[in-house]
C-alpha cells in the first residue's frame, strides 16, 4: 500500500469511528450519565467546553479564538502530512502524522458543528439535527466519554504540597480524538530517529567539497 492511501485510510477510518462514537454518546446518554464497564473503566458523558482536560478561558469569543486556532492548526499538520508522504519516511510517521491530524479534525467537527445541530442534553438524550440546538456554529461542546479511575484514595501525608489529598489516577475523561493524538505523539517520539532525521553533516562537507 502507497503512503498516500495509508495516510487517507488511516484518516477516514479514525474520523468516522470518532464521530460514530461521539454521535452514539450524544444520542443516548444525558449529560453526566455513567455506564460501569469494569471498576477502572466507565463510559462517563460530559461536554468539554473549551480546551483539553475541560480548561476553558474567555468565554465565547474564548471559544470562538480556540476553534479558529485548532483549524489553522489542522492546516498545518495537513501540509505536513502531505510533505512527509513524499519522502521516504518510516510507514508508523505516516500512521503517527494522520492521527494527530484525525484527533484535531474529530474535535474540531464538535466545535465547529454540535452546537447548531444537537440540542441540550441536560436531564435528557439530545436529538440530532434539533430544531432549537443549544448554540451556534463554532461554539459546539466536545463530546467526552472515556474514564479510567484506576486508582482513587488519599495520597501519603509525606508527599509534597499534594499529601494528605484525595486523588484519583486517572481523573480525566477524553474522547477517541483525544486518544488518537496521544497515540500519534507517542508513535512520533518512539519513531523519532525517522520522523525527524539529523542533516548528515559529513555528506554536505563532502558535497560542498566536491564542488570546489
Amino acid at each position: 500500500m502507497s503512503k498516500r492511501n495509508l495516510a487517507i485510510l488511516t484518516i477516514l477510518f479514525t474520523i468516522i469511528l470518532d464521530q460514530v462514537i461521539k454521535i452514539y454518546i450524544k444520542t443516548n446518554f444525558f449529560l453526566g450519565e455513567e455506564v460501569l464497564v469494569f471498576d477502572w473503566f466507565r463510559i462517563h458523558f460530559v461536554e468539554n467546553n473549551g480546551m483539553a482536560m475541560g480548561f476553558e478561558f474567555g468565554g465565547k469569543a474564548g471559544k470562538l479564538f480556540l476553534t479558529v486556532f485548532r483549524l489553522v492548526a489542522v492546516t498545518a499538520i495537513m501540509y505536513w502530512l502531505v510533505g512527509t508522504i513524499k519522502t521516504k519516511v518510516h510507514n508508523a510517521v505516516i500512521i503517527a502524522i494522520s492521527l494527530i491530524f484525525s484527533g484535531a479534525v474529530g474535535n474540531i467537527i464538535d466545535s465547529v458543528f454540535y452546537g447548531a445541530i444537537f440540542d441540550d442534553s441536560t436531564n435528557k438524550v439530545a436529538t440530532l439535527f434539533a430544531d432549537v440546538p443549544y448554540g451556534t456554529l463554532f461554539h459546539g461542546k466536545v463530546v467526552d466519554m472515556f474514564y479510567f479511575p484506576i486508582w482513587s484514595g488519599d495520597l501519603p501525608s509525606w508527599i509534597p504540597f499534594i499529601g494528605g489529598d484525595s486523588f484519583t489516577f486517572f481523573q480525566y475523561i477524553f474522547n477517541p480524538a483525544d486518544a488518537y493524538i496521544t497515540i500519534g505523539v507517542a508513535l512520533l517520539f518512539i519513531f523519532s530517529k525517522q520522523a525527524f532525521p539529523k542533516e548528515d553533516k559529513k555528506g554536505v562537507e563532502f558535497s560542498e567539497t566536491s564542488k570546489e
